[in-house]
C-alpha cells in the first residue's frame, strides 16, 4: 500500500469531523472499512475530504478521524468504471497498434476475420429458417460430407478475407490447396482457417465455430500469373510458403456461436475474450488476460473410440475415472464440436483431446487448420498443447499433407498444463 501522509484528530463520539465538504454531502457518500490498530481489528466509515483528501473515523476509538492525500487505494476504489464505457474489439485493435503490437494491415484483416464472423453467426442463428441445414451433397478434400453452411462459411470467410486487400494466400480447410488473392487485391498474410468447425452439429442447433491462424508477410507467393506460368506453379508456391510451423503464428483465435457469440483472439501478449452485443451489433471486451488454470477436473475424449485405442491410452483413460484424494473422479463432458470443448477447457481447465486410434492413425484433428491455432492460444493462457509426445507448434506440417490431409492430422490433446504432462507420462 502507498504511503500517505495522514493527520489523527481526537474528538467526542458526538463529534463529526467533515474535512472540506458540508456534513450532508459527505454523509451521503460514507462507506465502512476495516483497520487494525495496536494489533487490534477496529470497523469504521470514510468519506472523500474536499478536494484534496479522504477522511475516515474509526468507531472503536471513539472518534479518531484520518485524513489521508488523495493517490491512496481507498481514493483509487472510489473512483468507479462507468458502466457505459465499453470497449469493442475495433478500438482494442488500434489500442494494439497504437502500442506496436501489430501494424495496420493486421489491424484491417483482423477486422475483416471479425466481419466474417459476424455474418456467420447470423447464418447459424437462421439456418432452418434459411433452409441452411441439412447436406451440400458435396465431400470436402477431408473426405466428409459438406453441410450447406460449410460452403456458404467458406465463402463469406473468403470473401472477407479478399476484400481486405491484406492477405496474400488464404488456406481454408474446405479447399483442396491454398489459394493466392489475385494481384489486384493482393497484401502479403497468410491467412488459414476451417470457417465452420463442429458443422456436424448444426441440425441439432449445438455450439459451432471458426478457428483462424494468421502467419506473417511472405511476397514468394503473389498471384503474379503471366502468360508463361502455369496454374500449378502458383499452387506450389502458395503450398510451400503455407508450410509453417504454429511457432510462426502471428495470431490466432476463434469465435464460438452458441447462446453468445464469442470471439476470442491472442496477438501473442495474452488471450482476450470480446462478447457480440446485439444491440450496439459490436464485439465487446469481456476478459483480459484470460488464464488457464493449472489443473482441472474435467477430461473431453470421445470414449466412443475407446476400444480402438491402444493400452497406454486406455490406462490414462481408465485412471481418470479412479476416485482422487477429494474421493471423485473427473467429469467426462464432451460436445463433439472443438471450438466449444476448446472453449470450455479454456476457462475452468482440464483437458481436451482427440488421439490417434485404430482407424485414424494420426488423429482427426487438422494441424495447420484447427491444432496449430489452437495450441498457440492455450500456451497463450498459461496451458499446453502436446500430441502425446512433443508440442503441437515444433510440428511442421508438410507439402504432401496438404496435398492428401489424411497426413495433415495430429493426435492433438490441449489444456491444463498438468494435465497434458500426466497425458504425456502415460504415452511415454
Amino acid at each position: 500500500m502507498a504511503a500517505t501522509a495522514a493527520a489523527t484528530v481526537p474528538m467526542s463520539s458526538s463529534q463529526l469531523l467533515i474535512c472540506g465538504g458540508s456534513s450532508r454531502s459527505a454523509a451521503a457518500r460514507q462507506s465502512p472499512f476495516v483497520v487494525h490498530v495496536a494489533g487490534r481489528r477496529q470497523q469504521g466509515i470514510s468519506w472523500p475530504g474536499g478536494k484534496d483528501g479522504w477522511c475516515s473515523t474509526s468507531l472503536a476509538a471513539r472518534g479518531v478521524v484520518r485524513c489521508a492525500a488523495v493517490g491512496t487505494e481507498a481514493a483509487a476504489e472510489a473512483k468507479k468504471k462507468s458502466s457505459y464505457e465499453i470497449q469493442t474489439l475495433t478500438g482494442w485493435l488500434l489500442k494494439q497498434e497504437q502500442a506496436g503490437t501489430i501494424d495496420a494491415e493486421l489491424t484491417i484483416v483482423l477486422s475483416s476475420i471479425s466481419m466474417a464472423c459476424k455474418q456467420i453467426a447470423s447464418l447459424v442463428q437462421r439456418a432452418g429458417i434459411s433452409n441452411l441445414t441439412g447436406v451440400q451433397g458435396a465431400v470436402n478434400i477431408q473426405g466428409e460430407d459438406q453441410k450447406k453452411l460449410d460452403v456458404v462459411s467458406n465463402e463469406v470467410f473468403t470473401n472477407c478475407l479478399k476484400s481486405s486487400g491484406r492477405t496474400g494466400i488464404i488456406a481454408s480447410e474446405e479447399e483442396d490447396v491454398p489459394v493466392a488473392v489475385e494481384e489486384s487485391y493482393s497484401g502479403n498474410y497468410i491467412v488459414v482457417f476451417d470457417p465452420l468447425d463442429g458443422s456436424s452439429n448444426i441440425d441439432a442447433a449445438v455450439s459451432t465455430g471458426s478457428i483462424f491462424g494468421i502467419y506473417s508477410p511472405n511476397d514468394e507467393c503473389l498471384a503474379d500469373i503471366s502468360d508463361e506460368s502455369t496454374l500449378d506453379d502458383v499452387q506450389q508456391r502458395c503450398i510451400v510458403n503455407v508450410c509453417q510451423p504454429g511457432s510462426n503464428l502471428l495470431a490466432a483465435g476463434y469465435c464460438m456461436y452458441s447462446s453468445s457469440i464469442i470471439f476470442v483472439v491472442t496477438l501473442g501478449n495474452g488471450v482476450f475474450v470480446f462478447t457480440l452485443d446485439p444491440m450496439y451489433g459490436e464485439f465487446v471486451l469481456t476478459q483480459e488476460n484470460l488464464q488457464i488454470p493449472k489443473a482441472g477436473k474435467i477430461y473431453a475424449f470421445n470414449e466412443g473410440n475407446y476400444l480402438l485405442w491402444d493400452d497406454k491410452l486406455r490406462a490414462y483413460m481408465d485412471s481418470l475415472k479412479e476416485p482422487g484424494p477429494s474421493g471423485k473422479p473427473y467429469s467426462a463432458r464432451y460436445i463433439g464440436s472443438l471450438v466449444g470443448d476448446f472453449h470450455r477447457t479454456l476457462l475452468y481447465g482440464g483437458i481436451y483431446g482427440y488421439p490417434r486410434d485404430k482407424k485414424s492413425k494420426n488423429g482427426k484433428l487438422r494441424l495447420l487448420y484447427e491444432c496449430a491455432p489452437m495450441s498457440f492460444i492455450v500456451e497463450q493462457a498459461g496451458g499446453k498443447g502436446s500430441d502425446g509426445h512433443q508440442r503441437v507448434l515444433d510440428i511442421m506440417p508438410t507439402e504432401t499433407s496438404l496435398l492428401f490431409p489424411s497426413a495433415d492430422t495430429s493426435a492433438g490433446s490441449v489444456g491444463s498444463v498438468e494435465e497434458v504432462e500426466k497425458l504425456e507420462k502415460f504415452l511415454a
